[in-house]
């Protein structure tokens, strides 16, 4: 019999649990209908390339796309990769604007292209962590190629105003690519509405497997030519060449139809769950201040700042609460969040706060467990502290 005590999950922006309806719907493609969706002159071949264009509209609705225009990769990281450095290959400008709290994707990427000539404008945000669309109207010049600004920060959750930055980008004849890894399947993402070019997503955000994500590219008028990044095959419309995840891309598809049948109609019922942990944690703790925009913010997010207690220490203070400190792709860096820093919150108070990622699988007997558990890891931290001193 196992002993293994339980731990509550609480840790949904770096990763989801797999939804048990995706995973029974990605089976057979290990053992019964496992060809190569590039085999065309058999049976098992057709199988699964159908499963894989099924998968392709579902993804497609998720975004307001057409199917045509998802491209499948390993996930949004390469999905940012193939945006950014395709565009950089292929545009005659040198210039793209960004923001200084998008995700590591984004910013190291910038930062490498930088270093071949690219010129980049980083933007601030405000103390709730929104770009200003008049920022980005007046960082565009003749020779911008792209702006690239997330729909729904990964640490703070603040939501971006992307239909006003869309717009600008559509009158000067600019590429839009947004991140919207945190947003899809939570808040509705419509590519033509909010005029994005090129999105970028993952399925493990949104209850889907792993290592496997899609970048939508805007077909029509003017065309979007983009580098390849990887070649060899001419897969996936020469964008991404390699032997496609079929199993992968199958759970793709049901977790991005289940999130528009499901997830997002869901929100409002995770957003008082959240609600309800933030204000049990801020009845028992003085000096709690919870980041990011107080309204528009994904539902799921609650980055919270307990002042003097390193959230570190109050991580190993709880083995039986799982929640992080920030972006999961970043957490071997030793610098302190580099988004809570850019809203004005000092070194020492972004190292002591902590990200709270609720999912639908978070039950109210969870929540008041965690609170009870955070709590008292961090009055035990604040008076080791205290003691010390």
């Amino acid at each position: 019999m196992s002993t293994r005590r339980r731990v509550i999950y609480l840790d949904n922006h770096a990763t989801t649990q797999v939804d048990p309806r995706v995973i029974a719907a990605m089976l057979p493609y290990f053992s019964e209908i496992y060809g190569n969706a590039a085999s065309r002159q058999h049976e098992y071949g057709w199988r699964a390339e159908a499963a894989v264009e099924r998968a392709r509209k579902q993804v497609a609705d998720l975004v307001g796309g057409s199917p045509e225009e998802v491209v499948f990769t390993s996930g949004a990281t390469e999905s940012i990769n193939l945006a950014l450095r395709g565009i950089a290959g292929a545009a005659a400008g040198r210039h793209m604007v960004t923001v200084v709290t998008e995700h590591r994707a984004v910013l190291d990427t910038i930062t490498t292209l930088e270093r071949g000539g690219l010129e980049a404008t980083l933007l601030p945000v405000d103390r709730f962590g929104r770009v200003d669309p008049d920022d980005v109207r007046k960082s565009l010049r003749p020779g911008t190629v792209l702006v690239s600004i997330m729909a729904a920060n990964n640490e703070i959750g603040t939501l971006a105003p992307l239909r006003e930055i869309g717009e600008l980008c559509r009158e000067r004849g600019i590429l839009f690519h947004s991140d919207a890894t945190q947003a899809v399947g939570r808040i509705p993402v419509r590519m033509r509405e909010t005029g994005v070019d090129l999105l970028s997503m993952s399925a493990h955000k949104l209850h889907g497997p792993k290592g496997i994500g899609a970048l939508v590219i805007r077909s029509g008028k003017p065309l979007i030519d983009l580098t390849p990044q990887i070649t060899g095959g001419g897969h996936e419309k020469g964008f991404r060449s390699g032997t496609l995840n079929v199993p992968a891309i199958v759970g793709f598809g049901v977790a991005a139809e289940l999130a528009l049948q499901e997830g997002i109609a869901g929100q409002p019922a995770i957003a008082l769950r959240r609600d309800r942990l933030v204000g049990m944690l801020q009845e028992r703790l003085d000096d709690t201040t919870v980041n990011g925009h107080p309204t528009l913010r994904l539902a799921n997010n609650a980055s919270v700042t307990f002042e003097h207690a390193k959230a570190d220490a109050v991580m190993m203070a709880m083995k039986d609460v799982a929640v992080s400190a920030g972006s999961a792709c970043s957490s071997a860096l030793p610098e302190p969040s580099h988004v809570l820093q850019a809203i004005g919150v000092s070194r020492e108070a972004a190292a002591s706060t902590l990200r709270f990622g609720l999912s639908m699988f978070t039950t109210d007997e969870e929540i008041a467990f965690a609170a009870e558990r955070v709590a008292e890891a961090v009055q035990g931290v604040r008076s080791r502290v205290y003691t010390a001193v």
